[in-house]
């Protein structure tokens, strides 16, 4: 568990959480992006950071919120997005509990 201040854990490579709203509703969609088979809408964050919404994903209206600006390569994005999926349970759809 994290005990830094503001829940960050110092890396300066961004962790995939999952997005709950409160840090400001994300903007529009500024690209889709195909990663292994799955859809996902990019946007920019109310913080400034990056919001991936899960379009092809089983539960509507799920995603993932870095707190790395959008304007990242497109390779960081899938990297993101990877780490994401790898995290999923595949008989809920949703992040699965260690």
């Amino acid at each position: 568990m994290d005990s830094s201040p503001g829940g960050g854990s110092g890396d300066p490579h961004a962790i995939p959480a999952v997005y709950r709203g409160n840090a400001g509703r994300p903007g529009p969609a500024l690209f889709t992006l195909a990663v292994d088979g799955e859809r996902f809408a990019i946007r920019q964050a109310g913080d400034g950071g990056t919001t991936y919404d899960w379009l092809s994903g089983p539960n509507k209206g799920y995603g993932f919120a870095s707190s790395a600006t959008p304007n990242r390569s497109v390779e960081e994005h899938r990297e993101s997005i990877r780490v994401f999926l790898a995290m999923i349970d595949p008989d809920t759809g949703y992040i699965g509990d260690d």
